[in-house]
């Protein structure tokens, strides 16, 4: 035995066994562990009571019992002969438990218990409320157990089984899709399973991908409408960033994306109610349904390979099969109703980037380094932006309503219609201006020169100019102005580029240094041949 007890522990331990005491009993009154009791008890040929028989109480042994008379209220003291040499060991038995040991200790609060499960409360949060509130005194495993109990006793609800009518709607999820070697790592990583159910015919497009955006949530869409052959009508989706914006019972704002890309296509987005995943119970079958039987278990080298395996199953016995609710094969069913989705248009939707960008004091928006002006009065306003290769549009954030629409631009040019132009300086100019103007007077001088040269497109030259006095301190950035005014070239990089030298650099030396500066001298001087008279 791996504990060896001493003798007069053995013999209580032996005694008690013959009075029928569970094992629990035993360890409770002598400290002696269970699993220890019963081996002395085997040993003793003391029957012990197997599993499942709590409450039944053994045949006891014959035994030598007095008792005294201590009157009604009192324990009885039992006499006990172990037959180890004749010993006799006297104990006194504690007072039974006033429930039954088969009854639970949660049973009096069972009206509390089920009316906090039907408010969906869990075993936890009850036990919690019963011992602030009602002077529980048993544990958690208790509750644990009685909550397991009346849950397995409640019939499960009803489901309702949503029909819809053919070519009317389309249900989306993602899912976890199978483990498939990364090229880039050379490593297992899960991808992104995302499944396209028809409502009427549960006809199913599954898709694979590598990470999820908002870009790859739409095209999905599209690879499924182009698989499918048509478009319905209605597209029911979960709550998540990709899809929704802004989740809402009654007014959820959509990625715009998304929202224009089921345009293209004739469809709508109904967003499920916040965890409410049984309206859309159909494209949850058929996420379980591929992970559970063609993917279970997998692992592929590409992510072709993968999306190739997934086809030929769709195609070979998810198509074919016959569904448990309509009783019918999905193929046949499909079949019927195609013709009712919406037909695919001619070309596929233009993809586009947007976001939000703030107007700033010159009058633009900044879109990959370029610049494209709004219409005026709306410095400091966050507005909406799409642009792809070709256009940027600038929207307006409550309405939706295109305020400008402009060509993509090079990096560094400008894009603004004539009639936005301002027609005097904004105050914010002016006081730009003036703020030049305290830091230093050529530093001024060259501000309001630009300003002259430039206008509000200069606004940004006039504050690099401001900053190379920050960074250079205002005494050198004012003598690299004097020197710009000097030559003849007003500009932001010709200052920056004397202060990055920290040496005067004449004429000569600055076309060789900056061919931009080159290209501005040239400039002026065949404006000043140009000029002049033709001599007699």
């Amino acid at each position: 035995m791996a504990n060896v007890l001493s003798d007069e522990k053995k013999g209580q331990v032996v005694a008690l066994g013959q009075l029928g005491w569970a094992l629990r009993r035993i360890e409770e009154a002598t400290g002696v562990r269970r699993e220890t009791a019963s081996l002395y008890l085997r040993a003793a040929g003391i029957e012990v009571r197997p599993p499942g028989r709590w409450g039944h109480p053994l045949p006891k042994a014959a035994i030598e019992v007095s008792t005294d008379s201590a009157g009604p209220g009192a324990n009885p003291a039992i006499e006990v002969s172990t037959g180890s040499g004749g010993e006799t060991m006297t104990t006194t038995e504690p007072p039974r438990p006033s429930r039954s040991p088969s009854a639970s200790a949660c049973e009096p609060f069972r009206e509390v218990i089920e009316e906090a499960l039907s408010r969906g409360r869990n075993a936890m949060a009850i036990w919690q409320d019963l011992v602030d509130d009602h002077g529980f005194s048993a544990r958690y495993s208790s509750v644990k157990r009685y909550v397991h109990k009346l849950q397995g006793e409640t019939p499960p609800e009803a489901r309702v089984v949503i029909e819809t009518p053919a070519g009317e709607e389309g249900q989306v999820d993602y899912g976890e899709g199978p483990m498939v070697r990364d090229p880039e790592t050379g490593k297992y990583r899960r991808t992104r399973l995302f499944v396209f159910t028809l409502g009427c015919s549960r006809k199913s497009v599954r898709l694979l991908a590598w990470r999820s955006s908002t870009r790859t949530w739409a095209e999905l869409h599209e690879q499924s409408f182009r698989r499918l052959g048509g478009a319905p009508r209605i597209i029911v989706l979960d709550n998540l960033r990709e899809g929704v914006l802004a989740p809402d019972i009654h007014d959820p704002g959509l990625n715009p994306l998304y929202r224009d890309v089921l345009k293209h296509y004739g469809a709508v987005a109904i967003p499920c109610r916040v965890r409410d995943p049984d309206r859309k119970g159909k494209v949850e079958s058929g996420v379980g349904h591929a992970q559970k039987t063609p993917l279970k278990g997998l692992r592929f080298e590409t992510l072709e390979a993968a999306q190739a395996y997934l086809d030929r199953w769709e195609e070979r016995w998810a198509d074919t099969r016959i569904h448990g609710t309509r009783k019918r094969q999905v193929a046949a069913m499909f079949a019927e109703e195609k013709p009712s989705l919406l037909p695919l248009p001619v070309e596929p939707f233009r993809y586009y980037a947007f976001g939000k960008r703030t107007v700033h004091l010159d009058g633009f928006v900044e879109v990959e380094a370029a610049y494209y002006a709004p219409p005026p009065g709306n410095i400091g306003r966050e507005l909406d932006v799409q642009w792809d290769g070709r256009v940027v549009r600038i929207l307006d954030p409550r309405t939706g309503l295109l305020l400008r629409e402009h060509l993509h631009q090079h990096r560094g040019s400008r894009r603004m219609r004539p009639e936005d132009r301002p027609t005097r300086t904004p105050p914010t100019t002016v006081q730009l201006l003036a703020r030049a103007a305290i830091v230093g007077v050529s530093i001024g001088a060259l501000c309001r020169g630009i300003h002259a040269q430039d206008g509000e497109l200069g606004v940004r030259s006039i504050l690099g100019v401001i900053s190379l006095a920050k960074k250079y301190r205002s005494e050198p950035t004012n003598e690299a102005c004097a020197a710009a005014i000097e030559i003849g070239v007003p500009t932001y990089r010709f200052v920056r580029r004397y202060l990055e030298h920290k040496s005067p650099l004449e004429e000569q030396a600055l076309k060789q240094v900056d061919p931009l500066i080159r290209q501005l001298t040239l400039y002026r001087d065949l404006i000043n041949l140009r000029t002049k008279e033709p001599s007699s």
